[in-house]
């Protein structure tokens, strides 16, 4: 939000930018290689065997956790609510820290059980 110059890209999420979209994408892909490698210096294996697995990883939690915020923030404004909770005020509430997690974990675990 704060380096963001091209906002309201969303119309339910306003202060959602371009910039923080595409960082988000590049943050999962490089975030699902540094995971693939903590593993394998971990327990000597790679969760992740190629290139196209680290990058259906990294789209999978990329594009399903930011729609996962944003239908989220859709439905705080269909309730006319600002917070979902008040347990961690400041922060949109507790379903904030988890939207992203609930709609992209069942697409992972799918996944892995595709390439299983």
């Amino acid at each position: 939000m704060k380096f963001g110059k091209h906002k309201n890209i969303f119309r339910a999420s306003k202060n959602k930018s371009i910039e923080g979209f595409v960082a988000g994408f590049i943050t999962a892909f490089v975030g699902a290689y540094l995971l693939n490698h903590l593993v394998h210096l971990i327990f000597g294996y790679f969760v992740l065997g190629s290139w196209k697995d680290i990058i259906a990883f990294g789209f999978i939690v990329a594009f399903f956790g930011q729609l996962g915020d944003l239908i989220e923030s859709n439905l705080k404004r269909d309730f006319d609510v600002k917070d979902s909770s008040n347990l961690i005020p400041g922060h949109g509430g507790i379903l904030d820290r988890f939207d992203s997690l609930l709609i992209s974990a069942p697409f992972l675990y799918f996944y892995f059980i595709l390439i299983g």
